[in-house]
């Protein structure tokens, strides 16, 4: 007799105390290993490009479609939305068909919208294809973590995202960039032919480079009752739920900063654009070297380890520059060393959180990083506003988010993560 795949399932929970592969499943390691870095580096990278790429012609986008600033925020929003909710149903679609297959149809979905996107002749044009973008960099987002747990566990997890979050947390700090350098030679519509080109190409790299890491025997049936079920065991399980808002927390530090930046440092600092881009590329480069100081780390410590005190020492580095923002200094070097702080603290909080989560759920890898990816843009696209709408003129707004939401990450890693998992090892 077959087994009802719309049947209530509560998801097993598997502590992660082991750093194997799953069952079944070859880890790539030498070449292989670095050719999976490099093409899921690729991928992942589509998304935050493609949020950020096209924010510095904004206004002349808002002029050409004859709308007005706000309007052309909209598109930005609609980007966001998808990229966020658009998780929540390609994870599963994943599970059940694999990662290859969502990987490959989000690639090509993104190079028609962006076609769309540089021919759209009207804002409601542009902003429908952005939501259909949206959709389709969630496709990629959720498939490459996925990937990552299919293959790799615990401490091994947690060494592949340091390489991701390279890009994770480097890709939107840097798009801005790229995009003033395109616009060097043409105008906003020429900044989504270059990301459609761009996907283009990776739907080749991907379609030969990557091989599906979800074996038909550990795919589970896609139906709206079991994938509601699903996510109902997920939000159930504490210790899942604490990882994720953590991890979404902690991103939301990036996204307070990077929407902050531009403002406090030009027009309270006083800094010339050439010098905002110097320090703000400093502090790029902070998240690139913690980053890759992780695996070190990990050859010594725990995940669970590093996570601890990567949020505590966001903590203090949140509060130092809270105390600067209100001492009325003008000096910058004092305002950016805090500020470093917590660029190194996030970037080595941002790996280890999500191989914890997801090593508890490795049965629907797909569906839990879903649930995380949603999270971690909803709470990023929640929070950045607010550093705008408690004051313009001063750093203070920054600094207060990012130390409200380095606290939370903090209590909620130390109160809520670590004890369960001192029980789980008692037992």
């Amino acid at each position: 007799m077959e087994p009802d795949p719309t049947a209530t399932v509560d998801v097993p929970v598997v502590d992660p105390v082991t750093s194997a592969a799953p069952v079944g499943v070859a880890a790539p390691v030498g070449r292989r290993y670095v050719q999976l870095v490099l093409v899921l580096g690729a991928v992942i990278a589509v998304g935050p490009l493609s949020i950020d790429m096209y924010l510095p012609a904004l206004p002349a986008l808002a002029d050409d479609l004859g709308t007005s600033q706000a309007g052309a925020q909209v598109t930005l929003t609609a980007m966001l939305a998808g990229l966020a909710l658009g998780q929540l149903v390609l994870g599963p679609v994943s599970d059940a068909y694999g990662r290859r297959r969502v990987m490959l149809s989000g690639l090509v979905v993104h190079v028609l919208m962006s076609v769309a996107c540089a021919l759209a002749p009207s804002l409601a044009m542009l902003t429908t294809a952005r939501v259909v973008q949206g959709l389709a960099g969630a496709a990629l987002a959720v498939t490459a973590m996925a990937m990552v747990r299919d293959l790799f566990e615990g401490s091994d997890a947690a060494r592949m995202l340091s390489r991701l979050v390279l890009v994770i947390g480097v890709a939107p700090v840097l798009a801005p960039t790229f995009g003033g350098l395109v616009l060097g030679f043409t105008d906003w519509r020429g900044i989504f032919w270059v990301l459609g080109a761009a996907a283009a190409v990776l739907v080749v790299v991907a379609g030969v480079g990557l091989a599906e890491s979800l074996p038909v025997s550990r795919r589970r049936p896609l139906h709206v009752r079991s994938t509601l079920s699903t996510y109902g065991s997920l939000l159930r399980d504490r210790t899942f739920v604490a990882l994720v808002l953590t991890a979404g927390l902690m991103f939301a530090a990036i996204f307070a900063y990077v929407s902050g930046a531009s403002f406090v440092l030009q027009d309270v600092y006083g800094l010339s654009e050439r010098t905002f881009g110097f320090v703000f590329g400093a502090n790029a480069l902070v998240l690139v070297v913690f980053s890759q100081l992780n695996p070190v780390l990990l050859d010594r410590f725990t995940p669970l380890q590093v996570l601890s005190w990567s949020t505590v020492a966001g903590l203090v580095a949140g509060a130092l520059l809270v105390a600067v923002t209100l001492s009325g200094s003008d000096s910058v070097v004092l305002l950016m060393l805090p500020l470093a702080g917590v660029m190194a603290a996030v970037s080595l909080a941002m790996p280890n959180t999500p191989a914890l989560a997801l090593s508890r759920h490795g049965e629907v890898a797909g569906t839990a990083a879903a649930l995380l990816g949603t999270v971690q843009f909803g709470v990023g696209a929640l929070v950045a506003p607010l550093v705008g709408a408690f004051g313009e003129g001063t750093a203070v707004p920054m600094g207060v988010v990012i130390l409200s939401v380095t606290a939370l990450g903090t209590v909620l890693t130390w109160a809520v993560v670590r004890p369960a998992a001192k029980r789980a090892q008692a037992a």
